[in-house]
């Protein structure tokens, strides 16, 4: 049955797709901004009203029930920042998304992320998956470029090989064990009850490419670059951060034994690689929003470290910093929309003397860029450390390490982007501040921004483990020490070697490169060998069965031609010398099957038949084919 005993109990997504379908009737005016701040403030109170229970329950089959509305402390965290940043997104794009179809795909992408975050099992959780999927496809194909069109393409290819990957391992998991439910053990977290099996990894594959996991990340700097300015703001929230949320309730402090030998937490290692991977890519980087994209894996990666340590200080860690990484990745990319839309340009070598012409920006992208880069007082400290306490707790030091390394790349690439974007001198340039409706939502985010780095407590009262997480002292003196003196190195390390890290215009190859190879090669395998092989298969039994019509016309003429022709070629097998006499046979072959001949009659051709299988029996049981 469904439980709608209370109003303030609607699921979150039925505000977004409502919103979605009734959009076009405001038209494109006025009434359509007021009635997007409206929708904008109904999704925030409909998820801040919203209390931990179980409800929107649909029987679909005998034990098989479909939960749209499943809260409690981990799903309701995740439901925040979605609506805070949507709220966000929604504002930013009054006044430069002209089209409603752009804005009915960022309502789709905002609704079936919250609809992911609150369902209460796995099957409800696919529906929405895919929508997202689909939804965000939309923002990349409206910038109507040929360069989107293509990265669409593969960022689709990308997420349909993972959405068959996640609904493949919930099949095989349902029937192994019985169990599609979401709904957690103690605390708000829990486990997938799943066996070492390939429903185990479909499963973590399918989760994995929404979080972009090493090699399962390329659709990522792959199409949120080509997405339109408003897009990007969307995208960059909802589709990682969603994989986080389902990893963290099926696979906390998973440990694997194939390979690496027991007791090994691969998903905190896992992690540690897309922190340090990301960095190093994004520091190569010279257009502004694939810098951006590449810091999503490596701020992902922190994330996953935290979730794949599994205790309640690592998951507070993962899930803090999916909070605080929203923010301040969600600011940046409003920042360098604000200075494309400004400019009209997107890489660095471009850029520059910025910082007079769009103040506001300069100083929310410098929020923005101190929070990633976890500097003292700026929320990203707050989460970073937590993880990476939690890792020390753990006594994974290299992984500990790992994290401290990412941590100076990220101060570097920042450094980078907001010195040559607004610092580098350039006279050339010409540009005004962005409207107001984009720096609105800039300055809030950047406020929240400041605010949960100076007063963490705000943030601790909303984790999953709420107990856990305030004994944690973030502005512990060895840490916020250890911390500044890290930053001081590799700000002077910046300022001192920056020409080591200047931006250029070389293309940087990632691994799609050898998935690109790979795919060419599959193409030209299929274009030439295999559609040779297809068409001398397609010629051999066309003749095959040119050659059964021509005998069967008249069998008996058809034997003695076929008699006479091979009698020729054993008396003369290396061609014959009479060239006259074999053009007579090959004119002789056609005309005496089709002329007019006896035939054999019904009662001979029925003997014939069966002596056939008479002598077929009897070869049979020479060999003992007919033996039991």
């Amino acid at each position: 049955m469904i439980d709608m005993s209370s109003i303030a109990n609607i699921p979150p997504f039925i505000f977004y797709f409502i919103g979605a379908a009734l959009l076009p009737l405001f038209g494109k005016g006025g009434a359509r901004k007021v009635y997007l701040i409206l929708l904008a403030v109904v999704g925030l109170i409909g998820v801040a009203v919203l209390e931990p229970h179980v409800g929107w329950v649909f029987p679909v089959l005998p034990g098989l029930d479909l939960t749209f509305l499943y809260v409690d402390r981990l799903s309701l965290i995740m439901g925040y920042i979605f609506a805070i940043i949507g709220a966000a997104a929604i504002l930013y794009s009054l006044d430069i998304v002209k089209e409603n179809g752009e804005l009915m795909c960022g309502l789709l992408y905002l609704g079936s992320a919250m609809g992911a975050v609150f369902a209460g099992d796995f099957f409800t959780l696919y529906i929405f998956w895919e929508i997202m999927a689909f939804a965000s496809l939309g923002l990349i194909w409206y910038t109507r470029t040929e360069r989107a069109t293509n990265a669409g393409m593969r960022y689709i290819l990308f997420h349909l090989f993972g959405g068959c990957a996640l609904l493949a391992g919930i099949i095989i998991n349902y029937m192994g064990t019985g169990a599609i439910s979401l709904v957690p053990g103690a605390l708000g977290i829990g486990h997938f009850p799943v066996e070492m099996g390939i429903g185990y990894f479909l499963l973590l594959i399918g989760i994995g490419v929404n979080t972009a996991f090493i090699f399962l990340h390329t659709w990522l700097p792959d199409s949120y670059p080509k997405a339109t300015l408003a897009g990007a703001v969307f995208m960059c929230v909802f589709t990682t951060k969603t994989g986080v949320y389902v990893l963290a309730r099926t696979f906390p402090g998973a440990e694997i034994s194939l390979f690496f030998g027991d007791g090994i937490p691969f998903i905190a290692y896992l992690g540690g690689l897309m922190c340090v991977y990301g960095v190093v890519f994004a520091l190569l980087q010279n257009d502004v929003r694939k810098l951006l994209s590449y810091h999503i894996i490596s701020q992902v990666g922190y994330m996953v470290a935290g979730v794949g340590i599994g205790t309640y200080i690592g998951i507070n860690g993962g899930i803090a910093h999916v909070f605080n990484h929203i923010l301040y990745k969600a600011l940046l990319f409003m920042c360098m929309g604000a200075v494309i839309y400004s400019t009209g340009r997107m890489n660095l070598t471009e850029l520059g003397g910025l910082a007079r012409k769009m103040p506001v920006t300069t100083i929310t992208c410098i929020i923005a860029a101190l929070s990633i880069s976890g500097v003292v007082g700026f929320n990203g400290y707050v989460s970073k450390g937590m993880i990476i306490h939690a890792a020390e707790l753990s006594h994974m030091h290299i992984l500990a390490l790992i994290l401290m390394l990412g941590s100076i790349g990220t101060f570097l690439s920042f450094l980078k982007l907001t010195y040559f974007t607004f610092f580098k001198r350039n006279d050339e340039i010409e540009a005004k501040e962005a409207p107001i409706f984009m720096l609105i939502p800039m300055c809030a985010v950047a406020f929240l921004c400041v605010a949960f780095g100076v007063y963490p407590k705000m943030l601790y009262e909303i984790l999953p483990y709420k107990e856990v997480a305030l004994h944690y002292d973030a502005f512990a003196l060895a840490h916020t020490v250890g911390t500044l003196e890290l930053l001081v190195m590799t700000a002077f390390m910046f300022f001192a070697f920056r020409v080591l890290i200047m931006p250029h215009e070389r293309i940087t190859y990632d691994i799609d490169c050898l998935y690109r190879r790979v795919g060419r090669g599959i193409i030209w395998f299929c274009e030439k060998p295999l559609t040779a092989f297809a068409n001398a298969m397609d010629r051999g039994v066309h003749k095959l069965t040119d050659s059964a019509v021509w005998f069967s016309r008249n069998p008996t003429a058809a034997s003695i031609v076929l008699i006479t022709a091979t009698c020729t070629k054993l008396r003369n097998p290396f061609g014959s010398e009479d060239i006259g006499q074999e053009r007579d046979q090959k004119e002789e072959k056609p005309q005496l099957v089709d002329e007019p001949m006896e035939k054999l009659s019904i009662g001979s051709g029925v003997m014939i038949v069966l002596l056939f299988f008479a002598v077929y029996l009897i070869v049979m049981f020479l060999h003992g084919w007919l033996a039991p």
